[in-house]
């Protein structure tokens, strides 16, 4: 009954959900405070009776939003519904392995593999350099047919300067894609956005999702020059015409009008994150250097699988990764200062004398 294909997809698998008892989440990089209060005034005041008729499938409004806070005209911008699905759209249009390999960095965001294998897109991962980073010379020595990568990085936080980022587009093939997917740019890092108006291959990729505190909305963004945007309104348009919703281009209008207060939030979770890393780093901890708003940290001596499943015990969720190079981190999402005050507390508690590897 099922397509062959299907024999060779390997789902992308989320964060964990787990229902049994009440957990503190610090495994999913969601955003500890909420969307800005504009947004609840808007909901209270929606007529419903407007949810019969179709939203705008051109988000007209809600691009020209993001054009005006990005300082690019609407052409430039592409609305999806999340970021992912933005970047499903951005394989299937500028990646075809004809032209040789796609290449991402060996440890990043996991559904760029998924995505190869789903429109069957020739893929090779390249090593981080030896503190972690993303090695962009790495990428210019190897035959491509483009390049995606997060900026920063996930799972690990590392996140490239733009004079890097311009070098490497400077000397990189102008007919073959760059996707910078800056889901966590906000927490720390400079955005490429600037350098789309002089770089034709230049894919910028953001979310709502962290920074705008809207991970249960799905919303995310493009930002490219003209001919690749309407490659990606053509890949949606053979896919789903009404792909973002009226309530979602409401509500990102006002995120993305709202700058003072998502400023705010976001300066408090760098401050968390700086205070918690240096916490961590008291106790024994690796900590590596995050521009994210998580962090990617390892205890020596102590697995990672270890330390993942002791904090569970003690009702505290991190993400593990079960990844030959990596399995000694976790992946520790930044929350409000006082539950990151009891993640520490239940770390000297739960390692107190480092045990041994493998618990």
């Amino acid at each position: 009954m099922l397509a062959a294909r299907m024999n060779k997809l390997t789902p992308y698998v989320p964060g964990e959900q787990p229902r049994d008892r009440s957990y503190l989440k610090l495994n999913t990089n969601e955003n500890p405070y909420p969307p800005s209060p504009r947004i609840k005034a808007f909901l209270e005041g929606f007529d419903v009776d407007r949810l019969r008729l179709y939203s705008d499938p051109l988000s007209r409004d809600l691009r020209k939003r993001i054009a005006e806070r990005y300082g690019v005209v609407e052409d430039r911008v592409f609305v999806s519904n999340g970021s992912d699905e933005a970047l499903s759209f951005c394989f299937y249009a500028f990646f075809d392995s004809d032209r040789g390999p796609l290449l991402f960095p060996e440890f990043t965001y996991s559904f760029y593999p998924v995505y190869c294998d789903f429109y069957q897109i020739g893929y090779e991962r390249v090593p981080l350099d030896e503190s972690f980073g993303v090695d962009l010379e790495a990428f210019l020595e190897r035959p491509s047919c483009g390049l995606i990568f997060a900026n920063p990085n996930a799972p690990t936080g590392h996140c490239l300067p733009l004079n890097r980022i311009r070098s490497l587009l400077e000397r990189y093939p102008e007919d073959h894609a760059v996707i910078l997917d800056e889901a966590y740019i906000d927490f720390g890092g400079e955005s490429a956005v600037d350098l789309v108006r002089n770089f034709p291959n230049l894919v910028i990729v953001q979310t709502f999702s962290k920074s705008m505190s809207l991970a249960g909305l799905r919303l995310g963004f493009v930002i490219a020059q003209e001919p690749l945007i309407k490659a990606l309104f053509t890949v949606k348009d053979s896919f789903n015409s009404y792909p973002t919703d009226m309530l979602s281009q409401k509500i990102g209008e006002i995120a993305v009008a709202d700058t003072g207060y998502y400023r705010s939030i976001t300066r408090k979770i760098v401050e968390t994150r700086e205070r918690f890393s240096a916490g961590a780093e008291e106790l024994g901890w690796r900590v590596l250097p995050s521009k994210a708003n998580f962090v990617f940290a390892s205890l020596p001596g102590v697995q990672g699988e270890a330390v993942y499943r002791r904090l569970k015990e003690r009702g505290i969720l991190v993400r593990y990764f079960d990844t030959e190079g990596i399995r000694d981190f976790v992946r520790i999402t930044i929350g409000r200062p006082e539950e990151m005050e009891r993640l520490l507390g239940e770390i000297k508690k739960a390692f107190q004398g480092n045990p041994p590897a493998g618990d």
